[in-house]
């Protein structure tokens, strides 16, 4: 997938990751693309391990599916590793 793909993807990943997850999320758009993109390839290579199939090849709706799943990973192990989870100290 070329860069601004994985961009565009991680973006759109990340934003819903954001929404779908619990928690206080403090990292801003910047962490979010990140979030997104390190998605895509936690969601794909986990998509790839079930399937043997290549799911980060372009932007399409199985790209999409894999990185908003990795991305929502992703997200839920920050909150959990950094106490976001939205619980009251």
């Amino acid at each position: 997938m070329s860069f601004f793909a994985w961009l565009v993807v991680g973006a759109l990943a990340g934003w819903i990751a954001s929404k779908v997850v619990p928690g206080d999320e403090r990292y801003g758009w910047l962490g979010g693309l990140i979030a997104g993109i390190l998605g895509g390839v936690v969601g794909g290579w986990l998509f790839g391990l079930l399937t043997k199939e290549d799911w980060t090849t372009g932007i399409n709706i199985p790209t999409i599916i894999a990185a908003i799943v990795g991305a929502i990973i992703v997200v839920f192990l920050w909150n959990t590793f950094t106490r976001r989870g939205g619980r009251a100290t």
